[in-house]
């Protein structure tokens, strides 16, 4: 019988779900966790507490893995509730950095700490945040990555860049919004001014790289269309030689399929040939939302192993489309689930993100078939940990694998009676029977409270920054109202527009 050694934990009595097992009934298991990893699963009864051990009773609770978002911003945290459904590129304009004032460092605190709060308490305990930096500031980058090592959260850090404008590459932009609105019309992110892009990725990289063992390091081109080839290459070298993962978004809006078709016509019109073509494709590689893929592409992707990071929730609020769900899984793509901005989903929510997965591919193609609810949560575990070649290390309950779980109450209405361990999490849970999460074995929320810093000091924060904050979006959304008849017209072209595919739920909108 293996005893725990002192200061380790031992989950008694609960099921434990496993992906690979039974996910309607999950047995009965204890889970020993020595330092930050599970040392063993076995049956009730066979692991032994030693002295120090904490031992909790799992009894009429169910050890779930952690869920890993793979596509998060946490640069809108404070924007959250601000937005109706607008267009994508309309909220980009209203939502993200470059369009405000640089903010200050407490700022970054406060909203790097909220987020992590919110995906914690949901039992997400890792996050891919692709995190806008604008401007460029080395404190800043600090600011965040503290914020990150504070809260006890496993981070997947990327800084967004770009070096092509929004304004160069959105249809029709140049053509409906009056030339005196230029100047003013700014998304996600911007380029940096006097910056050796490739340069300072690799200099961020070098001197974060060991900030914390939790925190980890990416690489964010936010979007291929606006990197060019030379800087879509620089990424792909630095990706080659430290091992570091990429995450980009592709095809997230029909305005940005039809700026391929247009502006991309030596690889046929093909965000993904482009980016195949600059060596940015492959395991190490994620495509956020991918919602208007082409047929091609879908194989071309299933072939090269690059995943793809659904975003439901937000895709629906930004009119983005539904991407093709069903035709990704059946043809063998790697794919992975992204809570993505406050200011879009609105909430870092992961069960909320699992039923979308499931219940949009359901009404976009309605013969029987894949994804499932088991399918959901293996996308929202192991499949997220694949695109940071994670998945030996986190995503599923394993003896050797990192201690990062979340214990649900099998007591809540959501689990009664209890059917289905998978249907009911996917279908039925909202994140309201979460009653303790850990991350690298240390307990970081218990009760739905947030252990490792001080809750009420923070709102107290929260609200000192905020003032400012609401000013300053104030005189955003002011001069967006100016520019948004134009935005409308653009997108109503772009709508009326051929791009070989149809990703919108009903006819297509016509201009």
């Amino acid at each position: 019988m293996p005893n725990a050694m002192s200061g380790s934990i031992l989950i008694q009595g609960g099921r434990v779900y496993d992906h690979d097992g039974d996910t309607d009934q999950p047995p009965y298991a204890d889970v020993l966790i020595e330092g930050d990893r599970i040392s063993a699963v076995g049956k009730p009864g066979t692991l032994e507490a030693g002295p120090g051990a904490r031992v909790i009773d799992a009894r009429e609770r169910m050890v779930m893995p952690g869920f890993v978002s793979a596509h998060y911003h946490s640069h809108d945290v404070l924007h959250r509730g601000v937005f109706e459904p607008e267009p994508l590129d309309y909220w980009l304009m209203t939502a993200t950095p470059p369009s405000y004032p640089p903010r200050s460092l407490e700022e970054l605190r406060v909203r790097t700490l909220l987020g992590a709060i919110d995906c914690l308490r949901g039992g997400i305990t890792t996050i891919q945040d692709m995190a806008t930096i604008y401007p460029y500031s080395e404190d800043a980058v600090k600011t965040v990555l503290d914020a990150y090592a504070e809260v006890g959260i496993r981070c997947i850090f990327a800084m967004q860049v770009v070096d092509i404008t929004g304004l160069d590459t959105i249809p029709f932009w140049k053509e409906c919004v009056p030339a005196q609105f230029h100047k003013g019309v700014k998304v996600t992110v911007e380029p940096f001014e006097n910056v050796d892009l490739p340069q300072l990725l690799e200099d961020v990289y070098k001197a974060h790289k060991d900030h914390h063992p939790r925190i980890s390091w990416s690489l964010g081109p936010s979007t291929p269309e606006r990197c060019t080839h030379g800087l879509l290459e620089a990424v792909a070298d630095l990706s080659r030689r430290h091992g570091l993962p990429v995450y980009t978004h592709v095809y997230e809006n029909k305005a940005i399929a039809l700026a391929a078709r247009w502006k991309l016509k030596q690889y046929g019109g093909s965000l993904v040939n482009y980016l195949a073509a600059t060596g940015v494709i492959g395991p190490r590689v994620s495509l956020a939302h991918s919602v208007w893929l082409l047929e091609s592409e879908i194989d071309e992707l299933a072939k090269n192993g690059t995943n793809v990071v659904l975003c439901p929730a937000s895709n629906m609020k930004s009119k983005s489309g539904v991407a093709p769900v069903r035709e990704l899984v059946e043809r063998g793509v790697a794919v992975a689930i992204g809570t993505d901005n406050c200011s879009c989903s609105d909430t870092q929510n992961m069960f909320h993100s699992m039923k979308l997965f499931v219940g949009l591919s359901a009404v976009s193609k309605l013969e029987p078939g894949p994804p499932y609810a088991k399918d959901a949560l293996r996308a929202a575990t192991l499949g997220s940990a694949r695109t940071a070649g994670k998945e030996k290390q986190i995503g599923a309950l394993k003896a050797g694998m990192k201690a990062d779980l979340f214990l649900v109450d099998l007591t809540d209405p959501s689990y009664l009676p209890f059917n289905s361990a998978a249907r009911q999490t996917v279908f039925a849970e909202c994140g309201r029977a979460v009653k303790l999460v850990m991350v690298d074995g240390r307990v970081v929320v218990e009760d739905g409270r947030v252990t490792t810093i001080d809750e009420a000091a923070l709102r107290e924060s929260l609200a000192a920054v905020m003032p400012q904050l609401r000013k300053d979006r104030a005189r955003v959304l002011e001069q967006a109202a100016k520019i948004y008849p134009y935005i409308l017209e653009a997108d109503r072209r772009v709508w009326a527009e051929d791009v070989g595919t149809h990703r919108y739920i009903g006819r297509p909108p016509s201009a």
